[in-house]
C-alpha cells in the first residue's frame, strides 16, 4: 500500500456548516417562494462566482438591476452572510487534529469560498482550526474554483505535494471526480464516522 503524507481537506460542509437556510427560512417564510428564489435569483451557481473571485458589491448590483423586487432578499445573501455560518463539524475536527498532531502528516485545504467571506470567519473563535494547516488555497484569491483541474494543480504545485501520496476529502462529488481523474486519490465526506472508515481502508490514522 503506497505510503501517505499529507492530507487536503475542503472546508465547507466537512470542517464547517454553512446553510443559507439558516436566514432564507426566517426571510422567506413562504416555501414555494423561497424555493424561487433559490432556483432562480440567488442561485448556486452565482454563489459560485463569487467563490472564484467576482466582488460581491458588484455580483449583488448587478443581481438588484435584473430583479429590483427583490433587492432586500438579494442585499441579505451577503449582508447575513455570517448567520449562514453554523458550527464546526466537531468529529472531523478531531480527525483533523489527529492529522496535524502527528509528525508523519502534511496538512492543508482546498476550498471554494470568497476571498471577502473568508477571512470573517477565520476570525471566528469557533473555527480556530482554519488556523492549524500548513496552507489553505482559496478559490475566491486564485480566481479559479473546484472543480477545474487548474485548482487542484496549483496546490499541488504551490506546496510542493505528490499526488500519489495525497489524499483529499471533500463533501461535493464533481470535486471528487476531478481529483481521482487527476489522480488525486479522493475521499467523498458524508460523515465523520464514514471518513474514519475511509481512512482506515488506505491505513492512515483516523
Amino acid at each position: 500500500m503506497k505510503q501517505i503524507n499529507t492530507i487536503i481537506f475542503d472546508l465547507g460542509g466537512v470542517l464547517i456548516d454553512w446553510n443559507p437556510l439558516y436566514v432564507f427560512n426566517e426571510l422567506i417564510p413562504d416555501k414555494e417562494r423561497r424555493a424561487y428564489f433559490f432556483k432562480n435569483i440567488c442561485t448556486s451557481d452565482w454563489n459560485e462566482q463569487q467563490d472564484a473571485g467576482t466582488l460581491i458589491e458588484k455580483a449583488t448590483n448587478e443581481k438588484i438591476a435584473l430583479f429590483p423586487e427583490w433587492e432586500n432578499e438579494i442585499r441579505a445573501y451577503y449582508g447575513r452572510w455570517i448567520e449562514m455560518l453554523g458550527e464546526p463539524l466537531h468529529g472531523t475536527v478531531e480527525i483533523l487534529k489527529k492529522f496535524i498532531d502527528s509528525p508523519d502528516y502534511r496538512v492543508y485545504a482546498l476550498t471554494n469560498w470568497s476571498a471577502e467571506t473568508f477571512p470573517i470567519a477565520k476570525a471566528l473563535e469557533r473555527f480556530h482550526f482554519l488556523n492549524w494547516f500548513e496552507g489553505v488555497l482559496v478559490s475566491g484569491e486564485e480566481y479559479m474554483i473546484k472543480p477545474e483541474p487548474e485548482i487542484f494543480e496549483l496546490i499541488l504545485s504551490r506546496y510542493d505535494i505528490d499526488k500519489t501520496q495525497a489524499i483529499f476529502i471533500d463533501d461535493n462529488i464533481k470535486n471528487i471526480n476531478a481529483s481521482n481523474a487527476l489522480g488525486l486519490d479522493a475521499i467523498h465526506f458524508q460523515s465523520p464516522e464514514q471518513l474514519a472508515e475511509e481512512l482506515k481502508k488506505r491505513a492512515v490514522i483516523y
